[in-house]
């Protein structure tokens, strides 16, 4: 991997708003057709790669999940090189065997959300990218290695269940959802995934379990305080275990994220309006010679 090459993305939820062990930092403020991201990009060197840092909720946790323009975020970090995306975000447990302060690496999701915009395509073009395994394999299981490593309780696979928000569940939500069998819930990542996926970007998320929800008796209301204290040890562990991801990430991808969109662009070339071509570009070009 060429020094002073952006590779790779880290985008850090709440509680994750800054990564310690970055030098030679530098912000990158980026303009996008599709307006403006979360925050500049912080830019630096981590365990001997450049890396691009991007705090999902902008500076002081000011944006809602609902507010978040996922497109800036993830066109973003296209246009600074990145070709994998380590993303960190807290979870409430709906198992429980799903402890606070774990870390679960999902390989799936479940869409509760309404109404958030979750592609690139459109206004001229249509592509359809296969989504039934959301995440990249390979970068997940570097994830999760690296979280053991660092001695962190990690549990490997699980269905995210990615809710609206900002309110918490209702409890016969809570149940509801226990019932399907799925493993965590959160409010960010699913758009996050579809959009890296849309981008020929590898993506990973490491979901800081901060409380269970409120189906658990000792956990019926889950408050801001509660996560918070939580919050505050999870991120130092998300913090070892990104780095040594980091540092375990070969230089090439042996994945196809690569290759997405080889078969997902339905619309001919020329049909594509010329200012569309022109803003997709960095996802589309190679595909529109």
């Amino acid at each position: 991997m060429e020094m002073g090459r952006i590779h790779i993305g880290i985008i850090g939820g709440s509680g994750l708003y800054e990564m310690a062990e970055l030098t030679d930092r530098e912000e990158r403020v980026i303009e996008t057709p599709f307006g403006d991201p979360s925050g500049p990009y912080v830019v630096g060197t981590l365990r001997g790669k450049r890396v691009a840092f991007l705090p999902r909720h902008g500076a002081g946790h000011r944006l809602l999940p609902s507010e978040l323009n996922f497109r800036a975020n993830i066109y973003g970090f296209k246009l600074l090189g990145v070709e994998r995306i380590l993303s960190a975000s807290a979870v409430g447990s709906l198992k429980q065997e799903y402890r606070p302060l774990d870390i679960l690496v999902p390989d799936q999701f479940f869409d509760r959300t309404a109404g958030r915009i979750s592609t690139f395509f459109g206004r001229g073009i249509v592509a359809h990218v296969g989504f039934a395994h959301p995440v990249c394999a390979d970068l997940s299981a570097i994830a999760a290695d690296s979280a053991q490593a660092v001695d962190v309780t990690v549990h490997r696979g699980g269905t995210y269940v990615n809710m609206e928000g900002p309110q918490f569940s209702t409890l016969a939500e809570s149940r509801v959802y226990r019932s399907w069998g799925m493993d965590v819930i959160g409010m960010t990542n699913l758009q996050e995934a579809k959009l890296a996926r849309e981008a020929e970007i590898c993506y990973a998320t490491l979901a800081l379990i901060t409380d269970y929800d409120c189906w658990h008796p000792d956990h019926d209301s889950v408050t801001v305080d509660l996560i918070i204290s939580t919050l505050l040890q999870n991120a130092v562990a998300a913090q070892k275990t990104i780095a040594e991801a980091v540092s375990r990430l070969p230089d090439l991808r042996r994945c196809a994220c690569g290759d997405t969109l080889a078969t997902a662009i339905i619309t001919r070339p020329e049909h594509v309006p010329a200012q569309i071509r022109q803003e997709l570009a960095p996802i589309i070009g190679k595909y529109m010679k």
